[in-house]
């Protein structure tokens, strides 16, 4: 069975880092989740290359979600998007809430919009 994959886009290769190992925890080992954090150098940023390749390792047959932190990780993914279109799915939703339930729903198989459509309703579920 192919699973959804997920590539988490982020300014800081610590904190994509760091959602993918919780990630590792509630999906399971069959979700693949690739961290695209920082530049190539390790320094906060973006990077068109690490995203492309993070998403190329996601990829398992079902398709990728992508989660991006902050604009100019949004804009970056954008970029790297239009030469793969179609193909990846950049969701708008929050980035560790809706990471983790995009997560839970690929690791039970749903399909790619089954789980985008989780990481966006995450935006909504109250803290209190």
């Amino acid at each position: 069975m192919a699973y959804v994959g997920i590539v988490l886009v982020s300014h800081s290769p610590s904190l994509a880092s760091g959602v993918r190992d919780l990630l590792a925890q509630v999906a399971g080992p069959d979700v693949r989740v690739e961290p695209a954090g920082g530049t190539e150098d390790g320094t906060l940023g973006t990077s068109a290359e690490l995203i492309a390749a993070a998403i190329g390792r996601a990829e398992a047959g079902a398709g990728v979600l992508v989660l991006a932190d902050l604009g100019s990780a949004v804009l970056t993914t954008r970029t790297v998007l239009e030469d793969l279109s179609p193909g990846p799915l950049l969701v708008d939703a929050p980035f560790v809430e809706g990471a983790v339930a995009a997560a839970v729903l690929a690791s039970t198989g749903a399909d790619l919009d089954t789980v985008a459509d989780a990481a966006r309703e995450a935006r909504d579920v109250p803290k209190f």
